[in-house]
């Protein structure tokens, strides 16, 4: 039995983020209640009988249930609620329609969730570019026919002359896999053409300008392409009408041998830029460039959202709960706000301080791929503008901080972001 406190207002309804904590509660303890094989739960008057809390509520209470036993042995094992076979609940107040496929909505997520936790949590000897790509063919193939996968190799992306992408990709043992999901409603009606692109670097050593602290947790340097993956994955179960969605990942890792790349390094983009690289630590922003050029100018995607580990500077600014959203389109940022209120998935807009460019100029290129020491997380984002058209609405999503707990590993953040911003952009 909890307490929820004080009942609230009428015209007050309990916020998402008080159900999620109530659902989390509830699946903790179908775990801790051992031998428990039902549980039915009531919700109070306080707590609306609509779609958006049922849904809620079976998104979290799902998403608790997670557990990665695929590198645990014999007791280590761990299954979550193991012994619970039926769970009902019960509201006071009269319910409305659909609520049942409410709970599969919640359902899906929570499986979109799994996905981007397992991705973020695979070491690097289990998870590099190949295995990547085909966790993306395997999403097309479960997704009932509403997505498609094309990966490009080495070849394909030479010809589209992605220089910055494949630089990077240049110390990788595993060849470089360009993965492009697209999501299609079955009944062809389509509102808007979105693109969605996630930073894939399975692992970061840092390159030449090697990192000296947290390298064992650089295998979270692919949190954003895994956010994308969940995202398509659960978008492909819920199938939302009226949008045509693109998940496009630039996957490599970040190495070091006699071929990777140095600093004073040029490498040309697949827009025609040239880029000086200062520092092969700042490489997540290089694959990226390719991988928006693509989206924009090859895919034709009319709004497009892209989400990356990218700077410590946004974790020294927003900590380790919070993403930082820069935009300069007013309209994308409110429904990002909107999207990261309803879902929990914590949000910040940051300031897009265009006078801050000035420290990525070059002395023998186009742009360099690091700015001053200060203000580092806006100089990623404005490098990062380079190549979009500056009319298209457009939003860096840096997720440094909220993609990884230190107590529990991967949070599956993003996922639950990115699907339900893909699902209003067809209402």
């Amino acid at each position: 039995l909890w307490g929820l406190g004080p009942p609230q207002k009428k015209e007050k309804p309990m916020e998402s983020a008080t159900v999620m904590k109530i659902a989390t509660a509830v699946s903790s303890a179908c775990h801790d209640q051992k031998k428990v094989t039902s549980c039915n739960i009531l919700l109070p008057n306080g707590i609306s009988a609509n779609s958006s809390t049922v849904q809620d509520f079976s998104t979290a209470f799902y998403s608790n249930l997670y557990a990665d036993n695929r590198y645990r042995t014999g007791k280590k094992v761990e299954v979550m609620a193991e012994d619970v076979k039926s769970v009902t609940l019960v509201m006071e107040s009269s319910a409305e329609d659909g609520l049942e496929k409410a709970v599969q909505t919640g359902q899906h997520l929570a499986k979109g969730v799994s996905l981007t936790k397992d991705i973020v949590n695979a070491p690097h000897n289990v998870l590099n570019s190949i295995s990547l790509a085909d966790t993306a063919k395997r999403i097309a193939a479960e997704s009932d026919g509403t997505i498609t996968c094309t990966i490009l190799g080495v070849e394909e992306c030479e010809k589209r002359g992605m220089g910055a992408y494949l630089g990077v990709a240049r110390g990788s043992e595993a060849e470089p896999q360009f993965i492009h999901l697209t999501y299609k409603p079955k009944s062809g009606d389509i509102k808007k053409k979105v693109g969605i692109v996630g930073k894939g670097l399975l692992f970061d050593t840092g390159g030449y300008n090697i990192k000296v602290a947290m390298m064992e947790l650089m295998k979270f340097d692919c949190g954003g392409a895994a956010a994308v993956l969940g995202a398509a994955r659960a978008t492909g179960d819920i199938q939302p009408e009226g949008v045509e969605a693109h998940f496009i990942v630039a996957a490599c890792s970040n190495m070091i041998n006699a071929k990777a790349l140095v600093p004073s390094d040029v490498l040309t983009a697949s827009n025609g830029k040239t880029i000086e690289v200062l520092n092969t630590d700042a490489e997540g922003r290089l694959t990226l460039a390719d991988a928006l050029v693509y989206a924009d100018k090859e895919v034709g995607c009319e709004s497009i959202i892209e989400l990356s580990t990218l700077t410590g500077a946004c974790m020294i600014s927003l900590g380790k709960k919070i993403c930082g959203v820069w935009t300069d389109d007013d309209d994308l940022a409110k429904s990002l706000e909107d999207v990261s209120k309803v879902t929990g998935d914590k949000s910040w807009r940051m300031p897009m301080a265009k006078e801050y460019a000035e420290s990525l100029k070059s002395k023998i290129a186009d742009i360099s791929n690091l700015g001053d020491r200060y203000g580092g997380a806006i100089t990623a984002a404005l490098f990062l503008t380079e190549f979009v058209d500056k009319k298209k609405p457009f939003a860096h999503i840096d997720i440094a901080g909220p993609v990884w707990d230190d107590k529990t590993g991967a949070t599956g953040f993003g996922s639950k972001m990115v699907t339900e911003w893909i699902k209003r952009q067809g209402e």
